[in-house]
């Protein structure tokens, strides 16, 4: 299992360089791949070339590349902590509310507060805010009588982001200036046209952070495969260590939430994906599903801006494109062996 996990993970390394360099290199403007490799090894040993193809390379594309592959992996991993803390492989932090938690929170500061000039901390403050209460809310009512079904989880999801979704549009009839409109319709459709370099660092150190911490707890969260009764035997306090997870999973997601807006679908496909290559364990199964995140999405970012050239479509609406059928196929399966009723 060991050589088969570092051989996908060696795959997905592998993946992630050639999907950065299609990114850097396609486009509206199409660069040379061995130009773009010029301009990023010359920014990176301080001598960067000058002139519109280093800008477009430097400026413009890297700082959304890198954005798309720390939101992308940083989904992926958070999608799969849900899916074992639920026990639920339809779980994902778009469905459970936690994105449209997030976003809500971000357009309600962006809107009535001081973060509406800057990104300052009360933007991500608000979206983990946002996130928590939205998955607290979500398996509250998911959860009766000690267990939770597969058609309660998505009902209260969906419930939980059609109020959240009311509550966006409500802000968007009160927004008083059309730039204030623009950012809320951003948090709704999600995107990584807004990157900057000077906004990396935070996503940055909540996924690795955030990451670390969630990998160090793969044992219980394995333990949590084997049911609520089999990991209490095995010495696992349960409650407590899923608020504590879920607290933590809700600060990555709300973080991220604010640097891209909801982008859905990517912690639903690449856990599954990355689940059928190294299995259930899940010291191998959040790195691969990290890397497996990360190329997703710079692929998927790369379709949204050349694929109606000059025009960018969101990305949010490829990964729902892509992932709303793949759900369809999950949710008939599982209703194979479980009512979807609750």
């Amino acid at each position: 299992m060991r050589l088969r996990t570092g051989a996908v993970l060696a795959a997905l390394a592998a993946a992630l360089a050639v999907s950065a360099t299609a990114g850097l290199a396609l486009g509206p403007v199409r660069i040379a791949p061995d130009r773009v490799f010029d301009i990023v090894l010359g920014g990176l040993t301080g001598d960067r070339p000058t002139g519109a193809f280093a800008s477009i390379v430097w400026d413009v594309r890297m700082p959304r590349i890198l954005l798309g592959a720390v939101v992308g992996a940083g989904l992926a991993v958070a999608g799969t902590v849900l899916q074992a803390l639920v026990r639920n492989q339809l779980a994902d932090p778009f469905l459970l509310g936690a994105s449209s938690g997030a976003s809500a929170g971000a357009v309600l500061v962006i809107v009535f507060g001081t973060a509406a000039t800057g990104f300052g901390m009360g933007v991500p403050l608000a979206a983990f805010a946002g996130s928590m209460a939205a998955l607290v809310a979500v398996y509250a009512m998911a959860r009766r009588g000690g267990t939770m079904t597969t058609g309660r989880l998505i009902l209260a999801g969906v419930a939980v982001q059609y109020i959240l979704s009311a509550f966006t549009s409500l802000v968007l009839v009160l927004a008083a200036h059309p730039d204030q409109i623009r950012s809320v319709l951003f948090w709704t459709l999600g995107g990584l046209g807004g990157a900057r370099w000077d906004e990396l660092a935070l996503p940055a150190v909540a996924l690795l952070v955030g990451g670390a911490l969630l990998l160090t707890l793969a044992r219980p969260l394995d333990l949590l495969l084997a049911g609520e009764e089999g990991a209490h035997t095995l010495g696992l306090d349960t409650g407590r260590f899923r608020a504590a997870v879920f607290v933590l999973t809700s600060l990555v997601i709300g973080v991220l939430v604010a640097c891209s807006g909801a982008i859905g679908f990517v912690g639903l496909m690449v856990p599954h994906a990355a689940r059928m290559a190294v299995g259930a364990g899940h010291r191998a199964l959040l790195p691969v599903a990290a890397l497996g995140g990360a190329v997703f999405l710079i692929l998927a970012d790369l379709i949204a801006r050349t694929a109606a050239a000059p025009e960018e479509i969101p990305v949010g609406v490829v990964t729902a494109l892509v992932g709303g059928p793949f759900f369809l196929w999950m949710l008939r399966r599982s209703s194979r062996t479980e009512g979807v009723t609750g």
